[in-house]
């Protein structure tokens, strides 16, 4: 944006604030909703044009607007607090294959109800909750006829300049994440969600996202002078507004999350808890790992046989795994780049020489479920068939790839087929995908998903560095599952690195490639390398051993971009996942006061004195003992913790 453009626009917000505190004089006091520990509240004009939230008694975010804009109507103007309606909810929802085995959803919230005045009279509703470790509002139009948006006048500005983890929005999501301070996001730059940032004065760490898209449509974040204002994702070469309803409205929640530090967010149910809970009987949704063919192979995907999936099969029920993931390249019609959607691509027919059916039954016999890689494209114009056809084969799941949108159609594509796939017992995996709002707790079987830059870039770039892998848990990994693909196991640093699309590398150690089946969340979990990497190697005990999903999750230390020390609960048996970047070995301290009274047997999988090495010990221990872990440069290294005999 040019100097005097700028200057325009923070002239004008700075209007738009003189107006409203004007305003907001005139029309009454403002509607203030505190969380139940009293440590945060939230503050609503009472004429609807703009928002607070404070924090352990400092402004976290400043007065901000709020507002819609409507298409071919006039715009709701002079409105005022007609009605407000409290409630108070303290519950605890079960959880199927996730972090947690239940979610306390604990808020106080209100509806607040604003009138226009004039002869139109038309209302706004506001739905406003404060939790412990949040606050989220969305607007509602009761409205009989078709509502048509422009967009949203809401807005985030913060109070001061704080430092934040910010990562630019594309339609994949599958950029890294830079520490900036907000002064430092660039004017007409769109910014994707979660934006992480800690105010000031260190005491609060807050996470801008969305959740429950819903019948709604996908938003960034664009910096508008101070604030980051939401920017909706409209359909490709649809002309008009970017959102069309039929009858009424309800938008996405507008979410910040709160808390202490960066890594108290990870455990937060903020996200799922804003979304519906599941209809019907989801406990036949099975979470575990994957063996997976693509990562160890050719870029356009290993050529369709028999034989080669049968190997992967008999890896996958030789290690007891559930699922083997058979990626792009096995329909009929795949061309030599297996991921583009070429037209004559059927996917309810297998290519020449594969016999689905009978590969299901082998698989089957051996205890293992089959996953099958599919275009959207392709899948989209025909999803009931396409999915009556898995079904019938035998198929458990789907992975469908290449959306790269998040607008109103794609929204409702994500629902369509986490709805379909439910109907039929299948587990749905989406990649290149937009970043998780919450449908995993409508849907349970929606195990997992991408939007992320993961480990397949391994594969073509450098991008893939330890201080990466150190910004997702604090960032992308807070609004849900993380289909990162780990298990890479030719391992090294940054320094012997090198790009090689067949049998890759990583950046970093062999204990990172196993903390990182405990630091990242995914109830499905791939094992992304050639099962012959895995042969007699070191860690493999591990991989085998490790659940997918949870009883309790627990941040135990870290900062963004350089370590992270997290605890994760499976019945009575812990598991510590600890990773570095930094470029210097060393030792962290991990007091186990967060067990419960008894003597532990400890296994510890650290780094050895090679990246593809690890030093394996025992002992036993009690709550009052410190373990000290060694990870090496970009390292790693994991403990199982079980009471002991």
């Amino acid at each position: 944006m040019r100097p005097i453009e700028a200057i325009r626009r923070r002239a004008a917000l700075a209007g738009l604030c003189l107006l409203a505190l004007t305003a907001r004089a005139a029309a009454g006091p403002d509607a203030v909703l505190t969380s139940p520990d009293g440590r945060t509240t939230i503050r609503i004009a009472a004429d609807a044009s703009r928002f607070s939230v404070a924090r352990l008694g400092e402004a976290v975010i400043a007065d901000s607007p709020l507002g819609l804009e409507l298409d071919d109507a006039p715009q709701l103007a002079a409105l005022a607090l007609e009605g407000r309606a409290d409630s108070t909810v303290d519950r605890t929802i079960p959880l199927i294959a996730t972090k947690a085995a239940s979610a306390r959803d604990h808020y106080r919230g209100a509806t607040l109800t604003f009138r226009e005045s004039g002869a139109a009279g038309r209302r706004l509703l506001l739905d406003v909750r404060a939790y412990d470790d949040g606050v989220a509002f969305r607007y509602r139009l009761d409205s009989a006829g078709p509502v048509r948006l422009r967009g949203e006048r809401t807005a985030f500005v913060p109070a001061g300049d704080p430092s934040c983890l910010a990562t630019v929005a594309n339609g994949a999501h599958e950029t890294e994440f830079a520490r900036q301070r907000w002064s430092q996001l660039r004017e007409g730059a769109g910014y994707d969600v979660p934006l992480v940032c800690t105010v000031a004065s260190g005491r609060t760490t807050f996470a801008i996202t969305q959740a429950d898209l819903g019948g709604y449509t996908g938003a960034s974040l664009w910096r508008e002078g101070p604030a980051m204002r939401v920017r909706l994702s409209a359909v490709p070469k649809r002309a008009g507004p970017a959102f069309v309803s039929e009858s009424g409205l309800s938008t996405a929640w507008r979410v910040v999350m709160l808390g202490d530090r960066n890594g108290d967010l990870i455990a937060s149910q903020l996200i799922g808890n804003l979304n519906p809970p599941p209809r019907g009987d989801f406990s036949w949704v099975r979470p575990g790992k994957a063996a997976w063919d693509w990562w160890s192979g050719p870029l356009e995907g290993m050529p369709p046989s028999m034989d080669s999936y049968r190997r992967y099969i008999d890896f996958a029920a030789a290690s007891g795994f559930p699922y083997y993931l058979i990626d792009a390249g096995w329909a009929s019609g795949t061309g030599a780049q297996a991921w583009i959607a070429l037209p004559g691509t059927d996917i309810t027919r297998p290519a020449d020489g594969i016999d689905m059916p009978a590969l299901v039954r082998y698989a089957a016999g051996k205890g293992v479920g089959l996953l099958l890689w599919a275009h959207w494209e392709h899948v989209a114009p025909r999803v009931e068939q396409v999915l009556d056809t898995y079904a019938a084969w035998g198929i458990k799941g789907v992975k469908i790839d290449f959306m790269d949108r998040d607008d109103q159609e794609m929204v409702a594509f994500y629902r369509q087929l986490a709805e379909a796939t439910a109907k039929r017992h299948m587990l749905l995996d989406l990649h290149a995908a937009y970043v998780p709002d919450g449908l995993q707790r409508s849907y349970p079987n929606f195990i997992t998903q991408e939007g992320v830059l993961g480990a397949e870039w391994n594969k073509m770039d450098k991008r893939v560095t330890p201080q990466h892998n150190l910004m997702l848990p604090y960032t992308r990994m807070l609004a849900g599952p993380i289909d990162y693909t780990p298990g890479g196991f030719r391992n090294g640093t940054p320094a012997s690195y090198s790009v090689r699309a067949v049998l890759p590398f990583t950046q970093t150690t062999r204990g990172q490639a196993l903390a990182m089946y405990v630091v990242y969340d995914s109830p499905l979990q791939m094992v992304s390398d050639d099962p012959d990497a895995y042969r007699d190697a070191d860690g493999f005990d591990f991989i085998r051993r490790v659940p997918t999903a949870w009883d309790e999750t627990r941040f135990l230390a870290g900062e963004p971009g350089q370590d992270i020390l997290l605890a994760r609960r499976q019945g009575k048996a812990w598991y510590l996942g600890a990773m570095t970047a930094s470029a210097q070995p060393g030792a962290i301290q991990v007091p186990l006061d967060f067990l419960p009274a008894g003597r532990y047997r400890a296994t510890l999988w650290e780094d050895g004195e090679q990246p593809n090495a690890l030093r394996h010990t025992r002992r036993e221990v009690t709550p009052a003992d410190v373990l000290s872990l060694r990870l090496a440069l970009a390292g790693g290294a994991v403990v199982l913790l079980e009471p002991a005999p």
